[in-house]
């Protein structure tokens, strides 16, 4: 009889690890996905949203042909609860058993770090689609009446790169409108300096992003502790007020709420794993992407979090899915990979510049790291796009 093989998520994990266990075992294995949205995101493309350069059609895609076309079944619906012991996820008053069980769940918004923050406060942020439309929105109102403006990341943020890519874009943008000189521009970062990115840093990092800031004169405070955003500045803990007519502000990422009261998950909805992906408790359940927890490796004077998101992903859902394969086998999971050690491997865009970010590790000690800028990273950011939005769709997850 087949194994039941249940994934939470669709996004890059979920779809990742459903459709690599799908194509290692076949007739082996029946795969359910149950994912809260019906369509698959490429957030990283959202840097661009707000700027009329993509619309939600360009970067999504439906996920139940994706999945009917390799043999996995797809339910539209949020998962509630999970039921470690009788092995099964409950989805409001239906419930599916398993016999394994991958968390790919994502992100949430932590917008409760300081007050301001989300739809129903006064600083943009483009962490999702509607959050990035939303942003749009008011970059056309900006246009029309435009002043000084800041980008940054909150304490406990962790997705720099896209605070980053979206700084040389608004830069790229305000000289493209031609105003520019009416628009001073300040990134604020809990970083303890430029181009920590959330992972260290990189050998001549820093020096780098100061170069790219001090060209674009834009300026930079580091170590910032945010304390609140207002309708038009925003108030750092040391009494700096920052003055703008828009804001876009990273906030940090949590899991999802309903983890918690598993006891699988910690205070921020993040699920402790081994370096197989499986959970310590229970041999049968993995969590892979956001909903991996990952011990930071330093001690900063401000909160600074880790990027766990795209590539990463990928790599820590194929490690699960290699293991989940041979514990089918009746084989020990012998496939390991500590976050750590997976590559890091970026292209971040700049609007008609770029950087590309690579290292044999994704977090220090390391022996290789290297930053490569150049306006050949647009097209290769745009290329990366094109290519992973294709492969995912078509569900060749085994190509790199």
């Amino acid at each position: 009889m087949a194994k039941k093989v249940l994934v939470l998520g669709g996004s890059f994990g979920g779809l990742t690890a459903a459709i690599a266990i799908k194509h290692e075992l076949e007739h082996d294995v029946d795969v359910t996905v149950i994912g809260a949205s019906d369509r698959f995101l490429f957030n990283p493309s959202l840097i661009w949203l707000p700027f009329g350069k993509r619309k939600a059609k360009d970067i999504t895609f439906k996920l139940a042909p994706t999945f009917d076309k390799n043999g996995v079944e797809f339910v539209h619906a949020a998962a509630t609860g999970i039921d470690p012991i009788a092995q099964t996820v409950a989805v409001g008053d239906a419930s599916y058993a398993y016999d394994y069980l991958v968390i790919a769940t994502g992100y949430r918004n932590n917008f409760n770090i300081i007050p301001g923050l989300g739809p129903d406060g006064y600083a943009n942020t483009i962490t999702t689609l509607e959050d990035a439309t939303l942003a749009g929105e008011n970059w056309k109102k900006f246009l029309d009446n435009p002043g000084p403006v800041v980008v940054g990341a909150t304490q406990s943020a962790g997705c720099f790169g896209a605070a980053y890519e979206f700084l040389f874009n608004m830069s790229y943008q305000l000289k493209k409108h031609k105003i520019k000189d009416r628009a001073p521009l300040t990134y604020v970062t809990s970083e303890p300096f430029l181009g920590h990115f959330g992972i260290g840093g990189l050998p001549h990092g820093e020096q780098l992003l100061g170069m790219f800031l001090k060209k674009e004169k834009i300026e930079a405070v580091t170590n910032a502790t945010m304390e609140y955003v207002d309708k038009d500045h925003l108030k750092l803990a040391d009494g700096t007020e920052l003055p703008y007519k828009y804001s876009m502000i990273i906030p940090p990422f949590v899991g999802q709420d309903f983890l918690k009261s598993t006891g699988l998950a910690d205070d921020k909805g993040y699920i402790k794993v081994l370096d197989t992906y499986q959970t310590p408790q229970y041999a049968n359940i993995y969590a892979v992407g956001i909903a991996a927890a990952v011990d930071v490796p330093w001690q900063t004077a401000v909160p600074v979090g880790i990027p766990k998101t795209g590539f990463p992903t990928e790599q820590m859902a194929h490690v699960a899915a290699k293991n989940i394969a041979s514990q089918i086998r009746g084989e020990v999971p012998e496939d390991h990979k500590e976050f750590a050690d997976i590559k890091a491997i970026c292209v971040m865009d700049a609007g008609n510049n770029g950087v590309m970010i690579l290292a044999d590790k994704m977090l220090p000690p390391r022996k290789h790291g290297v930053l490569v800028p150049g306006p050949q990273n647009h097209a290769m950011k745009v290329g990366f796009e094109k290519y992973s939005l294709w492969k995912m769709k078509k569900g060749h997850v085994g190509l790199p």
